[in-house]
């Protein structure tokens, strides 16, 4: 103890606690697990959705499909930009979830993300890939033109990134039930990167810099539909999870 212990106690010891309330040291102790399990949370999503980003710009490129330049910078550009916000921002102010204070403390010698978690996120980033690419060719075979398969495809993801950035706010509870998480950022950062969206497609001279077209109703259902069927899987994992 740093108040009553003695000076030869805090020179052999390991830790000195500074503050010998130890109701103070309750809260710190979750903050610290609430900070932890956040930059896990952020480090999980950005290993997600740069999965399907980097395959979507070689794999169109590498297996000679007719529009290989599916994406340039400036779309990549785009993507990083509203990314970077749900990383460092968003899930920075989650709040603690239910029953963290019940886990048992971590192995020291267990590393930052064990094999499970980071197969976990590889596993979502090849899913949003293989449902982009099956746009991509839906669109291509149905006749689809350059711009509107890069549309189709910026679509897609953009929708796959909001769900996903839902989903990921938890690895054990549904997505219904960390709606009603207190954090005024999400639906902020949610809305801002749809009203981006509308008016990349929708303007002409924004459409016209990012080289894609706008999409009718039927299209951007499609996307809407893909997008949920390559993320929303994680809800059924989640669900079964917690049912073992």
């Amino acid at each position: 103890m740093g108040d009553k212990g003695t000076e030869i106690a805090k020179a052999a010891a390991s830790l000195v606690i500074i503050d010998d309330d130890l109701k103070k040291l309750v809260i710190r102790i979750a903050a610290g697990r609430r900070i932890y399990t956040n930059i896990k949370k952020a480090i999980q999503y950005i290993i997600s959705i740069h999965i399907p980003i980097i395959l979507t710009v070689t794999l169109p490129l590498f297996l000679g499909w007719v529009y290989p330049h599916i994406f340039t910078p400036v779309h990549v550009i785009f993507l990083e930009l509203i990314m970077e916000p749900t990383c460092s921002i968003v899930y920075e102010n989650e709040p603690m979830e239910k029953g963290t204070m019940s886990q048992k403390p971590r192995n020291m010698t267990e590393t930052f993300l064990n094999w499970k978690e980071l197969s976990i996120s590889i596993v979502q980033g090849l899913m949003i890939t293989a449902g982009i690419l099956f746009v991509y060719q839906f669109t291509v075979q149905n006749g689809g033109d350059e711009p509107t398969t890069r549309a189709m495809v910026f679509t897609t993801l953009i929708f796959a990134n909001i769900l996903l950035s839902i989903t990921n706010r938890s690895f054990k509870y549904s997505m219904i039930e960390t709606l009603r998480y207190k954090n005024n950022l999400f639906p902020l950062i949610v809305g801002l990167t749809l009203v981006l969206l509308f008016v990349i497609l929708y303007i002409p001279s924004i459409a016209d810099f990012f080289h894609l077209i706008g999409l009718n109703f039927e299209q951007l259902s499609m996307a809407f539909l893909t997008a949920c069927v390559s993320v929303l899987w994680f809800e059924g994992y989640k669900w079964i999870k917690r049912k073992i």
